[in-house]
């Protein structure tokens, strides 16, 4: 959007026809002179195979014309002037009579003139006049004059800045509109030449309501005020035109009166005795046509109508001092600065407090997912690529789902709790389009599976305690359970009980390559939960993280997210091909064996690292080979995901390249175009950290 301030403008915004006021003018089939005539001209579209036109003045002789030019039959032009001298090319002219009536309910059949006679025609055009579109410049406070000779408002003088020119003005002839438009848009010594044409006069004869009819004659069309509502409105002592306009709703729908209120205000002035110039016009305001409103807001951006969505551990995180950042409607902690920290020395703490100890990071916004039913495990074979009816109970499995284009979709793990019930949990982002792809398979594909599922993302508050110290953290506020290898393996599921009753499920899984525990509790119970791991891990110095460390740590252990998960990769170029199963069917499977999508030569993932590590990776650097130029032939991939890596003391990152697998170990330049930055990386595997993962198993 623009916004200009002009020293001068010139409103050339032209008239409008208007329409009159008889019984049944809302039939389908009853149209402006103007409207009827622009559709035969411009889109060789007729109103009907036999019309009639009901004018006051001129125009309406023009569209006839113009009609019967096209091989439509004319019937009649009905003039309510009792002479005419305009040009009718051939059509049957009726002077001194008007139309009253339009016969036939859905689609017009017929008209009735005011002496009982009858025209057979399946379509009307009416023409009432023409209104100079004067809304702009009455903006600015002032009131339009009428003119009686056009019998129209034109605008006011309100200074030679903004002035009006064309029919805009009251000018009705070609020839004064071109010769007018020209003086109003002549620039300083430069004379603007004014076109040859065939004018053609512009008489009218006021009229604006047929008394004579039956049927209802509306004013304003949109909200149904007829002109029997404004003597209505005089007689129950609604004369103030603003009143009236009140009372009757004539000029309040969405065209605000562009149609009809010069027809509203001339019959209000005749129920009141009075002239149209004294009973004068409502107040014109902005804006004349509909405006979006992130024209207004511009720049500035602030909440939306949406509601925030805070997680269970809300309060707790904000005890902790957390700087929240939006992720959807989700207001999730992003870092827990101390005093003199930017988010970079927080997040970077807060990785090597929990690499050396333990932290807790709040991922109660995972979509969570129960799904139950003797046919749930059949159920997520077919959502997922890879199998989960055979997962033991007890146990919890990645999973990665595909579209059915056989790119991936989102990712996550289910738990199973038992023989017939899972518990999902999805990317942040696609939760709500998980669980739509879950009710699309289960009544479009697989109807007659025995399963149900419901979200209970809310339901839950969900913290990952993750570092050396986890298990021993946990342990403190565990009910009757030794904590091990034995009670507790890598990837295991299992419900329990913590702070002496509350309900609760404890999964082994990390995101973050540490030893680390995910623990869920109903939604109610989480910040006093959180609040007493924290004082349970006070002697190994816990520390609350959030999700820029735990960026900090997926990138560092080479896990996929949002940048690697952008809608074109394949399990194959996300290195997770294996878990492709080839022994059952699921959505995306035929689709995911397309030959493009097996390429070699297709972008994967792939770790990088700056050869000097002084330099800093930024996301979206594109990678090319040494020696080449920076193009779109020589394009190799981008970086997806940078970290500062405070384990290893300088960036790394994830990238997409092509063949990167064959790769590792090669030198590529990475160019940064919008900042002009080239710097040279190497190419190795998406694992920085601990490629060995021993934290992990520690």
């Amino acid at each position: 959007y623009w916004r200009v301030l002009a020293k001068k403008a010139v409103l050339a915004a032209g008239a409008e026809e208007r329409p009159i006021a008889f019984g049944g003018n809302d039939v389908p089939g009853v149209m402006l002179a103007s409207a009827m005539r622009c559709f035969a001209n411009r889109y060789a579209a007729a109103a009907g195979r036999s019309i009639a036109v009901f004018t006051n003045n001129d125009g309406g002789y023009r569209t006839a014309r113009d009609m019967r030019a096209h091989g439509v039959h004319v019937e009649a032009i009905v003039d309510s002037r009792e002479s005419a001298t305009a040009d009718a090319g051939g059509v049957p002219v009726i002077c001194g009579r008007m139309i009253s009536d339009v016969t036939g309910r859905k689609i017009v059949t017929g008209a009735e003139m005011t002496d009982h006679g009858h025209i057979a025609c399946d379509a009307l055009a009416m023409s009432g006049g023409w209104s100079p579109i004067v809304n702009l410049m009455c903006h600015r406070g002032a009131k339009p004059q009428w003119n009686e000779a056009i019998a129209a408002f034109v605008p006011p003088d309100v200074g030679p800045q903004f002035v009006a020119a064309g029919s805009a003005a009251g000018h009705m002839l070609l020839s004064e509109c071109l010769a007018d438009g020209a003086r109003a848009g002549t620039l300083k010594g430069r004379a603007a030449a004014v076109p040859k044409c065939r004018d053609e006069a512009y008489r009218i004869s006021p009229l604006w309501w047929v008394k004579d009819g039956h049927g209802k004659a509306f004013i304003d069309y949109q909200n149904d005020a007829t002109a029997k509502d404004l003597p209505l409105a005089a007689r129950e002592g609604y004369t103030d035109i603003e009143l009236a306009k009140r009372y009757t709703t004539a000029g309040m729908a969405t065209d605000q009166g562009k149609l009809g209120n010069v027809n509203a205000i001339a019959i209000l002035a005749e129920a009141r005795g009075k002239t149209i110039a004294e009973v004068g016009t409502t107040t014109f305001r902005p804006y004349y046509t509909p405006v979006a409103f992130g024209a207004f807001a511009g720049p500035f951006v602030g909440h939306h109508f949406q509601p925030v969505r805070k997680t269970p551990l809300h309060d707790w995180a904000e005890e902790q001092g957390a700087v929240f950042v939006e992720t959807g409607l989700w207001m999730r902690s992003s870092w827990f600065p101390r005093a003199g920290e930017d988010w970079l020395a927080s997040a970077s703490r807060e990785v090597k407090a929990t690499r050396a100890g333990v932290g807790i990071c709040d991922v109660s916004t995972l979509g969570k997912i129960d799904v139950q039913g003797k046919d749930a495990g059949a159920f997520l074979d077919l959502l997922y690529c890879n199998t989960f009816s055979t997962l033991a109970v007890g146990k919890a499995r990645y999973g990665l789902m595909l579209r059915e284009d056989g790119i991936v979709y989102d990712d996550g793990t289910t738990s199973r709790l038992a023989a017939d019930h899972f518990v999902m949990t999805t990317t942040t982002a696609n939760a709500a389009k998980v669980m739509a792809q879950m009710e699309f398979a289960h009544q479009a594909l697989v109807p007659d599976l025995d399963v149900t599922y419901v979200s209970v993302t809310e339901q839950w508050a969900q913290m990952a305690v993750a570092g050396p110290k986890a298990r021993a953290t946990l342990q403190k506020i565990v009910d009757g359970i030794a904590l091990n290898d034995e009670t507790t393996p890598y990837m295991a599921a299992r419900e329990i009980t913590v702070l002496q009753g509350v309900l609760a499920r404890l999964f082994r899984i990390s995101f973050s390559g540490e030893h680390a525990y995910e623990l869920a509790v109903p939604a109610d119970y989480g910040n006093m939960v959180a609040r007493a791991l924290m004082q349970a891990g006070e002697e190994f110095a816990i520390t609350p993280y959030g999700v820029e460390a735990l960026s900090i740590m997926r990138i560092e252990k080479g896990h996929v997210a949002g940048g690697e998960l952008n809608g074109t990769t394949t399990a194959g170029d996300l290195g997770l091909g294996k878990m492709m199963s080839t022994k059952k069917d699921y959505i995306g499977r035929m689709m995911a064996g397309r030959e493009g999508l097996l390429d070699p030569e297709r972008h994967c993932v792939v770790g990088i690292r700056p050869v000097d590590r002084a330099d800093k990776l930024r996301a979206g650097s594109h990678l090319l080979r040494r020696g080449d130029k920076p193009s779109m032939a020589n394009d190799q991939g981008y970086i997806t995901s940078v970290a500062w890596s405070p384990m290893l003391g300088y960036w790394i990152g994830l990238a997409l390249l092509a063949n990167g697998r064959a790769r590792h170990g090669e030198i590529v330049k990475v160019f940064d175009g919008l900042r002009g930055i080239h710097m040279y990386g190497e190419i190795c595997e998406p694992m920085h950290f601990d490629p060995e993962n021993r934290r992990l198993h520690a």
